[in-house]
């Protein structure tokens, strides 16, 4: 759960279901940060993404479990929106519904059925909030 209250927390919420990239930050075992922009899925409680089991990302997983994860602003300074938490790794299993009604345009334009999408990204990644900032 977003720890934001109010207008904050309504803007938020809208647009962690619309939204299509968000971008994740993790860190690798000597201390660099690297993003990827990732498709997610925001369940309000917790964010689901897929991803490459030789990614960069999930080896980084591997050494900390910590993250962060935001989405593009207006360009002006505004809609900003950061979240920390931590993350776990494990097989993708079932692909929710909601997920696959996100990004069918998506997978579509890159060739990727639901079935091939899950087996090329294989490995699911589970956030857990633990602080959101709004601009």
């Amino acid at each position: 759960m977003l720890d934001l209250e109010g207008p904050a927390r309504e803007a938020a919420e809208a647009r962690l279901r619309d939204e299509q990239i968000a971008w994740i930050t993790t860190v690798r075992a000597d201390g660099q940060p690297q993003s990827s922009p990732v498709w997610f899925l925001w369940d309000g409680d917790r964010f689901l993404v897929y991803s490459e089991p030789t990614s960069g990302k999930v080896a980084n997983l591997a050494s900390s479990d910590r993250v962060s994860l935001h989405l593009e602003g207006d360009g002006r300074g505004g809609r900003i929106l950061t979240i920390e938490g931590t993350a776990t790794t494990g097989p993708a299993g079932e692909t929710p519904a909601a997920y696959l009604e996100k990004y069918a345009q998506g997978m579509e334009a890159l060739g990727l059925t639901p079935e091939s999408m899950v087996q090329q990204y294989s490995t699911a990644i589970r956030i857990t909030p633990t602080r959101a900032r709004a601009w």
